[in-house]
């Protein structure tokens, strides 16, 4: 078996998949109460991982993996209670005024203070410059274009000449000092979640998208990284080819990197993206691991994914660098999909987890990798994903030879083919268990997560405390227990 991670993969462990945004009681912001509490809820039932989304700034349609940033964090995730308990804000203010106003309000007061959060204020500012200026920057300009994206913009702002940046940091200096103090709020709330998750025991995992948004400061302030054309736009685009969610395959639009001119750089790039993961997270996915061995590259244009084509990557010298720089990877590999002996190669080379679906398993082949018994030891285990349906709405979906197979194996009946999978996969083998928590729950395909594939109806799901029963908690950990994990 591969060297443990220290702290989470040194044993069995349990955890409950929920993104930030799905939180109860996040009225005003998940980041404060509304975390905490599923915290206290996670410890008391026994699971030490909270397995979340990537955290970063989303557009229009909400998906955590078309960040605008590797840096920065979303601001509808902040507390704005958090606030008004520090005296930044007023209950009148937080009931009746936007959240941008309000973020902007707080920060001028902060800064007029001279407290000793405004001085924490000014070394996040300069701690963090190497990404946040341009970021402020970035969503500046943006806001002042209404939203257009950056290529769209006068040329010389497109291109980043060095006059036209200067007078537009002048003019909006104050709409990039909001910004600023709103990624401080960030970045501080979440730093007392981690420590408050880490006083009751759970570890936080987190997600890094393997590409960013073409819309996104990164592309913008590193357009040497990426296949653009003269113009900024992508001359291919990222996908995979048709596979078990998709018959024409996921054309996903993010435009693909240029990993030449990453290798000459020692990947200064990605090391500083993985550094701001592990600052945030004890444990981090890198999701489509494959596209670091080879990653499909689909024409600019192309109206589906079919049309892609296989290029290799330079993954393993990348994770040999960051190596070089961290040490041992707290990373796991999201090694879904098509697999081929290269992906495995690069995975196994460096000692990192993959990851089992049980819902994959039940094809009618006792040879499945994803059944239970065909798992191994260092595997990260899932009943399903954000991007499966729910359980209960999976199992509704299946052929009637599929259902017979799951109850068969599961020796359960229909109706309780949710907890039995659940069981099964605390049972297992795999050093981590996680499992939604809409699974938890029984929900059916109403409280799914996300649809590959699909641009709409994505991302909106929220749990209520009053959907979970009052002995949830407890059965869990009696589960947690029996099985040895925790």
């Amino acid at each position: 078996m591969a060297e443990a991670v220290p702290g989470v993969l040194d044993r069995r462990r349990a955890g409950v998949l929920l993104h930030a945004t799905s939180l109860p009681d996040a009225e005003h912001g998940a980041l404060g109460s509304a975390a905490r509490n599923f915290v206290d809820w996670l410890a008391a039932a026994g699971f030490s991982v909270w397995q979340l989304l990537p955290l970063g700034p989303v557009g229009s349609d909400r998906s955590p993996y078309y960040a605008r940033s590797n840096h920065a964090g979303d601001p509808e995730l902040i507390d704005l209670t958090t606030l008004a308990a520090a005296g930044l804000l007023s209950a009148a203010e937080l009931a009746g005024e936007a959240r941008a106003t309000l973020l902007g309000r707080a920060g001028e007061r902060l800064r007029r203070e001279r407290s000793a959060d405004a001085q924490q204020l000014d070394a996040f500012l300069a701690r963090e410059q190497y990404w946040l200026e341009d970021y402020a920057l970035f969503s500046a300009i943006q806001a002042r274009e209404n939203g257009r994206p950056w290529w769209e913009w006068q040329p010389a702002l497109r291109d980043r000449d060095a006059s036209a940046l200067e007078r537009a940091r002048a003019e909006l200096a104050q709409a990039r000092a909001d910004v600023e103090v709103a990624q401080y709020f960030f970045h501080a709330q979440y730093r007392r979640l981690r420590d408050y998750a880490a006083g009751r025991g759970v570890h936080l995992f987190g997600d890094i998208p393997i590409y960013v948004a073409p819309d996104s400061v990164e592309v913008w302030s590193h357009r040497g990284l990426f296949q653009l054309d003269a113009a900024g736009r992508p001359t291919a685009v990222a996908g995979v080819p048709p596979d078990y969610f998709s018959v024409d395959g996921q054309l996903w639009g993010n435009p693909l990197y240029r990993w030449e001119a990453h290798e000459a750089s020692a990947f200064a790039w990605w090391i500083e993206r993985l550094r701001a993961q592990f600052e945030l997270f004890d444990l981090v996915r890198i999701d489509h691991f494959r596209g670091l061995a080879a990653y499909w590259a689909v024409p600019a244009g192309a109206p589906t994914a079919a049309s892609g084509e296989w290029r290799a990557a330079a993954g393993e010298k990348l994770l040999a660098r960051a190596r070089e720089v961290f040490g041992r990877l707290n990373v796991v590999a999201e090694d879904l999909g098509v697999i081929t002996p290269d992906v495995e190669r690069l995975r196994d080379g460096f000692g990192l987890p993959g990851m089992r679906v049980a819902q994959f398993g039940f094809d009618g082949n006792s040879a499945n990798l994803h059944l239970p018994h065909n798992w191994s030891p260092r595997a990260i285990v899932y009943t399903g994903t954000h991007d499966n349906d729910t359980t209960a709405g999976w199992f509704a979906g299946l052929a009637p030879e599929f259902r017979a197979q799951a109850c068969d194996y599961l020796d359960s009946r229909a109706e309780a083919i949710v907890a039995a999978l659940t069981r099964a996969l605390l049972a297992s083998v795999g050093v981590l268990a996680v499992v939604p928590m809409q699974d938890l729950l029984g929900l059916g395909r109403e409280a799914r997560m996300n649809t590959p594939g699909t641009v709409t109806g994505n991302w909106t799901w929220k749990l209520a405390w009053s959907q979970v029963p009052t002995g949830l908690a407890a059965s869990c950990l009696k589960w947690n227990r029996l099985y040895g994990r925790g």
